[in-house]
């Protein structure tokens, strides 16, 4: 995304769809919204939801709220939807630091409810974030519902907020979930941008990211990206992310129709609910690789100038075949750790710093304490494997290498990498240290984590 954020005076990309804290919108109420949840998270006794479809907003508005929750709330999170019963449990134990082998359910329960009454006694609320919740099996649900029975006698022990799409809300209909419906006290509903709404995000993004000119984007152009990406807002980045590569290859400081057209045909977004309820929906293209190598070829527009050194034949490099998850069928898991040991089921070809720093971070987890903490610097596709060479590049110059770790992990649903920095034996040392990384590390948000969550 660097080639074109010079030329129009960007600091850095405006519309990535990683989740940047620096890029959140607080208009079309999803500022009033977070306020709002906070308050239910931190005031309320019964469970919270928040739904929206793909791409609307819900893990931005969940990393908001990890930043914002009062320094006595503890949060937990919980990224895979398809654990078991006992498998929830487990991991909740795990992140409080309960000892689970060979307990059974009532056991690991009666230890959980010990360790959340230790926790309020400190005066500490202790909340735990469930993701893509409309995924989760029955028996999870019902779990769910039990563990919200957990409670002092003054107070509830366990706040669960739950992001979901709206097929959450459709299973919730159900007579057998009244149970956990009538549990839900305070339900928040992310819904898609308006047209002016999404005006003002894009203005909002440009300027976030160090934009100083004028609105590039002309009125049709905002008119278009409103219609096409239906409000959603990881639909908006990847068309004007896509537009403004067009503009620049055209040699224009303006995006209006013909960059616009080009975006649309690039994106292949497929309506919103072209396909039923519960089943993968078609998504993007995504422009990067053989994606943008062709886009810029189609444009014909100072292709050779403007392509990175090695790629001056115009030709796009071979496209890498990915697994097909097929309905019905869960897509192959990969492990977090010892991807360097047993090679790499998707042929991604990582960097030699992304396999250097993967291999240190396998040395290193295996004798780290799982109560100590360390400092989360990038999380992003697997895929992305030159960005994250390059952030790599930057992290080893600005920090002790020695310190700087990669792992690859696929717990949230998709295969992801992480790097991460430093082993503190506390989060208020994590903290302190996170407040004199360099300006460029801290660009990218950072922010602390336990080791137990890497497990």
């Amino acid at each position: 995304m660097s080639l074109y954020l010079e030329y129009f005076g960007l600091r850095e990309a405006p519309f990535r769809i990683t989740p940047h804290t620096d890029f959140f919108f607080t208009g079309a109420n999803r500022g009033p919204t977070l306020e709002a949840l906070i308050y239910a998270i931190t005031q309320d006794e019964g469970i919270v939801t928040i739904t929206g479809e793909v791409g609307s907003g819900k893990t931005m508005l969940c990393r908001m709220l990890l930043e914002r929750l009062p320094k006595n709330v503890e949060s937990l999170y919980l990224a895979n939807p398809s654990l078991s019963r006992q498998e929830i449990l487990g991991a909740i134990a795990d992140e409080l630091g309960i000892p689970t082998e060979g307990k059974a359910t009532h056991s690991l329960t009666r230890a959980l409810q010990e360790t959340l009454i230790a926790r309020y006694a400190e005066g500490k609320r202790v909340v735990l974030l469930i993701d893509e919740a409309h995924a989760m099996p029955a028996e999870s649900l019902e779990e769910i519902r039990l563990l919200s029975n957990l409670e002092s006698k003054a107070s509830k022990l366990l706040q669960i907020t739950l992001f979901a799409q709206p097929e959450l809300d459709e299973r919730l209909a159900a007579n057998d979930m009244r149970q956990l419906r009538e549990r839900i006290t305070q339900h928040f509903s992310l819904s898609p941008l308006k047209r002016d709404d999404v005006a003002a995000y894009i203005e909002f993004r440009l300027r976030a990211a160090g934009y100083h000119g004028p609105n590039p984007f002309s009125g049709e152009a905002i008119d278009t990206i409103a219609r096409v990406s239906e409000g959603l807002s990881r639909r908006i980045n990847i068309l004007a992310d896509k537009a403004l590569l067009a503009a620049f290859s055209h040699g224009s400081h303006q995006v209006a129709t013909r960059e616009i057209d080009i975006a649309v045909q690039d994106a292949r977004f497929s309506p919103l609910h072209a396909a039923p309820r519960g089943q993968a929906r078609p998504w993007l293209w995504p422009l990067t690789g053989a994606g943008l190598a062709a886009l810029l070829v189609a444009l014909g527009v100072g292709f050779k100038d403007r392509l990175p050194a090695g790629n001056e034949s115009g030709e796009a490099p071979p496209v890498e075949k990915q697994p097909l998850a097929l309905p019905g069928k869960k897509p192959p898991t990969l492990p977090l750790v010892n991807n360097a040991q047993r090679g790499d089921p998707e042929n991604i070809r990582f960097g030699p710093l992304t396999r250097r720093h993967m291999s240190a971070y396998e040395e290193w987890i295996d004798q780290a304490p799982r109560n100590h903490y360390f400092i989360q610097l990038l999380a992003t596709d697997a895929g992305n494997t030159g960005e994250i060479e390059g952030f790599l590049a930057r992290a080893t110059t600005a920090l002790d290498p020695e310190n700087v770790r990669a792992y690859r992990s696929s717990l949230s649903g998709r295969d992801r990498v992480g790097v991460i920095f430093g082993d503190f034996t506390s989060r208020e040392e994590a903290v302190v240290a996170m407040q004199t990384l360099p300006e460029s590390i801290k660009a990218a948000q950072p922010f602390p984590r336990q080791v137990s969550r890497l497990h």
